[in-house]
């Protein structure tokens, strides 16, 4: 499939921007020009009443929908195993440190301002920000422990070190225990978040707002069950297979 690319002109209309790639969504809220309801006016004239240069927000709606997409021919399972941590903790980790605040903010002013209309989306919010609470501590977890311990591994394991079984008898940590707890929480707040918006689905009389709400959510939703795959299908099991062939060494 290919990407769907669009030019944003000065004329363009700032509605009609964030109805092509809803992450154009950000800048517009960065600056204070409404893409929703009042959003139907050139954007040329949203930067005038703003005060804004209109070729510094066109740069930066331009450095936001740039997609760069990962070929479906990439064999993760053939990456060296500090090469695949560090992708996982400069791609994923970072997406989810960067945009968690912007999608619970978003989430927030949406949920504030149509709570008679759709009163279980303060349920979805719960459940985004149980979400964070959640990731954002283990992210650090595995980046100052769990991670550095695998390289560890990894490294005495392809170098055959004779301290490789005493390093993990000494270090080991709790993989396993891991791999289970993060894709039971994850799951268990996505089940809820899918459950509540339909897998992410507006209804047909969704304004803007509402439908970047959901797109955002989605978003969140695809990155995370790359991110899980990475480590729970190729990371882990493969440190686990390590430590296991050291012990018995």
């Amino acid at each position: 499939m290919f990407l769907k690319i669009f030019n944003i002109e000065d004329d363009s209309f700032v509605t009609d921007i964030v109805l092509q790639d809803y992450r154009s969504s950000s800048v517009f809220r960065k600056y204070g020009i409404d893409y929703c309801c009042g959003g139907k006016i050139p954007l040329h004239m949203a930067c005038e009443i703003r005060g804004l240069d209109l070729t510094t927000i066109k740069n930066e709606l331009n450095d936001v929908i740039r997609v760069i997409p990962v070929s479906s021919s990439v064999n993760f399972h053939d990456w060296d195993t500090d090469f695949l941590i560090d992708y996982i903790i400069n791609v994923h980790h970072a997406f989810l440190v960067k945009n968690f605040p912007d999608i619970i903010d978003t989430l927030q002013r949406f949920v504030n301002g149509h709570k008679s209309k759709y009163p279980h989306l303060s349920q979805l919010l719960e459940f985004v920000c149980r979400l964070r609470d959640k990731l954002l501590p283990h992210l650090e977890q595995e980046e100052q422990i769990i991670f550095p311990y695998i390289k560890q591994i990894a490294h005495a394991y392809k170098n055959n070190e004779s301290y490789a079984a005493l390093l993990i008898r000494t270090l080991r940590k709790p993989v396993e225990n891991i791999m289970s707890q993060e894709h039971e929480y994850t799951k268990k707040y996505l089940d809820h978040t899918r459950e509540l918006t339909i897998h992410y689905t507006p209804p047909p009389n969704a304004c803007i707002s509402h439908k970047v709400c959901f797109l955002k959510l989605r978003e969140l939703d695809n990155e995370l069950a790359q991110h899980l795959f990475l480590e729970n299908e190729i990371l882990f099991p493969k440190a686990l297979r390590m430590e296991k062939e050291l012990l018995n060494q």
